[in-house]
């Protein structure tokens, strides 16, 4: 499923929403310079985010087609998985990972971060999660249930936050054990961003789960989705919720 994102990063690029300015601007803040290392850059969404915040951004990513469409918008990246990628003396005053920590092993990856930040450096990894209304989700939930009725997997049954507490708990955990890092802290930035149906059904098949349907499926899926948005009116708005875990290298002055 990790592999799938880099199948068309034209797409994903375009489709994919990008992070709050009050994120980014914190953990800007909360760095002591401004050199960055972002894990799993994929096509640079959160990287040129830090760029025009005045920061400096090496990117680390595994698939070597997202990080050429970075590349091609002027980001430097090195392609290596980053539990075996080598910092080769380098450091940097913030390491972040955006929607891709969870793909990275949390206890290998947290003492790769503590290598390569310098002291009172941070390690900020972030997530952008769902908050559909009522009326939204269960418009949602009712093409997943129709389409795949067989399915344990039906991502607007509940809460998307109760989902992603597990992510975040690993995440915290890891960098707990590595005993590099203060304790972690969670950060949270709560938006929203309208959508059309062509916008909404642009994104979807960016999502890791989209490639998982059996043949067919999926366009099944996308069309009852883009039915019930025509129903609600031809667009949405989702609320999102922007969490962040995040934690200073211990020896910070």
């Amino acid at each position: 499923m990790a592999e799938s994102f880099g199948s068309d990063p034209e797409r994903y690029d375009r489709a994919r929403p990008r992070y709050p300015d009050a994120m980014v601007e914190r953990i800007v803040a909360a760095a002591p310079g401004p050199d960055v290392l972002d894990v799993g850059i994929g096509t640079g969404i959160a990287a040129r985010q830090f760029q025009a915040a005045g920061c400096r951004v090496l990117g680390v990513e595994a698939d070597a087609r997202m990080a050429e469409f970075a590349r091609r918008g002027g980001l430097e990246v090195e392609v290596a998985n980053f539990e075996a990628w080598d910092p080769a003396g380098r450091a940097f005053d913030a390491v972040v990972a955006g929607q891709t920590w969870h793909w990275i092993d949390p206890v290998a990856g947290a003492v790769r971060a503590a290598e390569a930040l310098r002291p009172g450096g941070r390690l900020t990894v972030f997530w952008n999660v769902f908050q559909p209304s009522p009326e939204v989700a269960e418009a949602f939930s009712a093409v997943h249930r129709r389409v795949l009725p067989d399915s344990p997997r039906n991502p607007w049954t509940r809460p998307a936050l109760d989902a992603y507490l597990l992510i975040f708990t690993k995440a915290a955990d890891g960098i707990r054990q590595v005993g590099a890092f203060g304790d972690p802290e969670p950060w949270r930035v709560d938006w929203e961003r309208s959508y059309t149906r062509d916008e909404w059904l642009d994104q979807l098949p960016t999502n890791g789960d989209a490639g998982q349907y059996p043949p067919g499926t999926f366009d099944e899926l996308l069309a009852g989705i883009g039915a019930a948005i025509d129903a609600l009116g031809g667009g949405f708005t989702m609320r999102y919720a922007t969490v962040a875990v995040t934690a200073a290298r211990a020896d910070a002055v």
